[in-house]
């Protein structure tokens, strides 16, 4: 299959879940198996490993809303304030929705008719789907970048 959409999702499926192209590497594989204490532990003024993947969660969650059928309630001023996790289990269970929010996500992107890409996305000043999802892409490399040097520097201590 190789309609646009397929690609995107393609795409999207990569910098979360198993691609190696851009960065060579992804979420899934910096954040599975590793201990809560690390992914909450602070450095200074950094936000968290796992402050990082509960803002890229919440901005997936917000559009797999409105691809639902729902409003986009999300807001900027609330996509780092997150209860603080404080288990392996209870950052086992955020990834765990993490991965499947992810894959519900790309799904949609996938089944989409292309020509919706180009439709407006809640309102014009948001832009198009196209611009959104992609946007969503680019925003979670840049965040994927950050959890890979603060994991190499909590980890080098260790």
């Amino acid at each position: 299959m190789n309609t646009q959409t397929y690609q995107i999702a393609h795409r999207f499926r990569e910098v979360i879940l198993n691609g190696t192209w851009i960065a060579n590497t992804n979420y899934k594989d910096q954040l599975s198996g590793l201990y809560w204490e690390i992914a909450t532990q602070k450095i200074n003024s950094l936000n968290t490993i796992a402050v990082l993947a509960q803002h890229i969660h919440y901005y997936i969650s917000g559009i797999l809303n409105v691809f639902n059928g729902g409003t986009l309630d999300i807001k900027d001023k609330y996509s780092f304030d997150f209860p603080p996790i404080q288990s392996q289990n209870q950052w086992e269970e955020f990834l765990n929705k993490f991965w499947n929010d992810t894959e519900r996500f790309a799904v949609f992107v996938e089944q989409m008719p292309e020509e919706k890409l180009n439709d407006v996305f809640v309102d014009e000043k948001y832009g198009t789907y196209r611009k959104n999802i992609e946007s969503m892409i680019e925003h979670s490399y840049y965040h994927l970048g950050q959890i890979v040097l603060i994991k190499k520097l909590l980890l080098q201590n260790r």
